[in-house]
């Protein structure tokens, strides 16, 4: 099964972006010791500092699924109530894998 590369962006109500990111740094600390988690990065916009972006990638579909059901992960509920500004955009992507180069693929 391929990686997983997920895009989570998360509009933050105006004033509360830094309460948010510290309430995201235990989530992502926790989720960096899970297995099957390669990466996950959270970045700010930088024509809209209101807006963050999760950029994850994930060993595979399996390991994204145990994600999701970490007690961590409630975390993001309580922030989605408490601190968006709209629903969280998430796309999930996989790799098509174009050009020899190791830049056209995040491998298998």
């Amino acid at each position: 099964m391929s990686q997983i590369l997920v895009v989570a962006t998360l509009k933050i109500q105006d004033g509360k972006v830094d309460e948010a990111v510290a309430e995201l740094t235990p989530v992502i600390e926790a989720t960096h010791e899970e297995e099957g988690c390669l990466s996950y990065v959270l970045h700010r916009d930088i024509n809209d500092p209101n807006t963050l972006v999760f950029v994850e990638r994930w060993a595979s579909q399996d390991a994204l699924n145990g994600h999701m059901q970490q007690p961590h992960m409630l975390k993001l509920v309580e922030l989605a109530g408490t601190m968006l500004a709209e629903p969280p955009q998430i796309t999930f992507c996989e790799s098509l894998e174009i050009g020899s180069s190791p830049k056209g693929s995040f491998g298998s």
